[in-house]
């Protein structure tokens, strides 16, 4: 499994002309599937129909949210038709997210170890990116220039894979995280500040994520070992946040609370003077019982409140301002030019 120290494609971190801090909304826009299996049939994307009150939410915030659509919803009309919609009135950007186990061509082995990308051949990789990628372009009309690695499935030679195909942004890094138990790769060492990527072609724009507490600027190191089989049966990573020694948040509302979502963005902007922040979630949770964050109407208004609570919080006490990931990849070149 490639681990983080072995990557020996990250250049520096991306300086941008910043003086509020900004908002990037990505969206994993997937079919619905039972994230315990893999199944190549697991294809219904009724869910996409389901994202406008969350779309009219971000208008009314100035946000365009990026859809980072996989190839079940950008090869099936349920899927790119209200998208489509969306895009005709420049109201998002359309991104690339891969599931192999429902992306053509399937030539591996189906289960855990290969539904991450990067542990595919490298030719296989790049054979199921650029099918997803022309799909898109075909039933969307727009050619996707961000990419987010189904489970996070970033690896050595997925970078090669994003130049070839004219990629300019990745967004699957999960910073300060040990993937390898689930066969995944090791995010531990990463950064959680965007960077650039190889010769400086491309940016790698992490999950926002942070390690709050006591013992928070050591989190990276310390965190893993947290996560072991005995520290979990012992319920410490628990123990850990309840006491404020350790406590990794990501900026998403699945999982975490609202205030645990202020609590990272107030320390990422304070404490690490960070510039750009992202906020993720998977499409399928706006369709009641498709995940564990939103099993009834109740959990789903409670969903959509905690989204426009965080946009009003942003805009308001921050004082953000809405960007997306192109811009930022746009900003980042026009700086690094000058």
């Amino acid at each position: 499994m490639v681990e983080a120290h072995e990557f020996q494609q990250f250049g520096e971190i991306v300086e941008l002309p910043l003086r509020d801090p900004q908002l990037c909304v990505i969206v994993d826009t997937e079919e619905e599937f039972d994230w315990r299996t893999f199944s190549p049939q697991a294809r219904s994307v009724r869910n996409v129909g389901l994202q406008e009150p969350l779309q009219r939410l971000y208008e009314r915030y100035g946000i365009v949210p990026t859809y980072a659509v996989d190839y079940p919803v950008a090869s099936q009309e349920d899927g790119y038709r209200p998208l489509r919609e969306f895009l005709s009135d420049k109201r998002c950007e359309i991104g690339a997210h891969l599931h192999p186990w429902v992306n053509p061509p399937i030539d591996e082995v189906i289960g855990e170890l290969n539904s991450y990308p990067c542990n595919l051949p490298s030719d296989l990789e790049y054979r199921k990116l650029k099918e997803l990628t022309e799909t898109i372009q075909k039933n969307l009309k727009v050619r996707p220039c961000l990419y987010k690695a189904g489970r996070y499935g970033f690896g050595e030679n997925t970078t090669t894979v994003l130049k070839a195909l004219g990629y300019l942004i990745d967004c699957s890094v999960l910073p300060g995280t040990d993937l390898r138990r689930q066969s995944g790769p090791n995010f531990t060492a990463f950064p959680n500040e965007p960077y650039w990527l190889s010769d400086g072609s491309l940016i790698e724009l992490p999950v926002t994520t942070g390690f709050l507490g006591m013992l928070g600027k050591r989190g990276a190191g310390l965190y893993p070992w947290l996560r072991n089989r005995w520290a979990e049966q012992m319920r410490l990573p628990g123990v850990f946040a309840r006491l404020r020694l350790i406590d990794r948040i990501r900026l998403t509302p699945e999982g975490i609370s609202l205030d645990e979502a202020k609590r990272l963005t107030r320390y990422l902007i304070r404490e690490q003077n960070f510039g750009v922040l992202t906020l993720t979630y998977h499409s399928s949770s706006l369709r009641v019982g498709c995940t564990s964050y939103v099993r009834d109407k109740a959990e789903l208004a409670s969903f959509i409140a905690w989204i426009d609570g965080y946009l009003e919080f942003f805009f308001g006490e921050v004082g953000g301002v809405a960007t997306t990931p192109r811009s930022v990849y746009e900003q980042a070149v026009s700086f690094r030019n000058c």
